[in-house]
């Protein structure tokens, strides 16, 4: 079970961190919501909870909680600038479909 950032997605978690002054890493999850069922769920982390799956990648923690990991196992997480927008992008082999919107998807 691996998850991975990209060089971009790093940076921008190693920065917010700083600003924050505070924090372990980045805590990814999902939820069931949506037109499609599931959406992402992304936070920064201040602990690591005992039940919590910690990978480590480009010098950040990503936390994930169990029941999450199934449906993230194998995620590439990206940090994206198109235009005035910005955030972090999945890139989740898992997704067998998405919402129009893109912000729920299936597996």
């Amino acid at each position: 079970m691996t998850i991975t950032l990209t060089e971009s997605a790093a940076d921008r978690i190693k920065s917010f961190l700083e600003n924050r002054g505070k924090g372990v890493g980045l805590r990814l999850g999902v939820k069931t919501t949506g037109c499609s069922g599931m959406a992402y769920i992304i936070e920064f982390a201040d602990e690591v909870d005992s039940d919590d799956n910690v990978f480590e990648d480009k010098g950040v923690k990503v936390l994930i909680d169990p029941k999450s990991l199934i449906y993230l196992d194998g995620t590439e997480v990206d940090f994206t600038k198109e235009g005035l927008n910005e955030g972090f992008k999945f890139n989740n082999p898992n997704v067998k479909d998405s919402c129009g919107c893109g912000e729920s998807f299936t597996v």
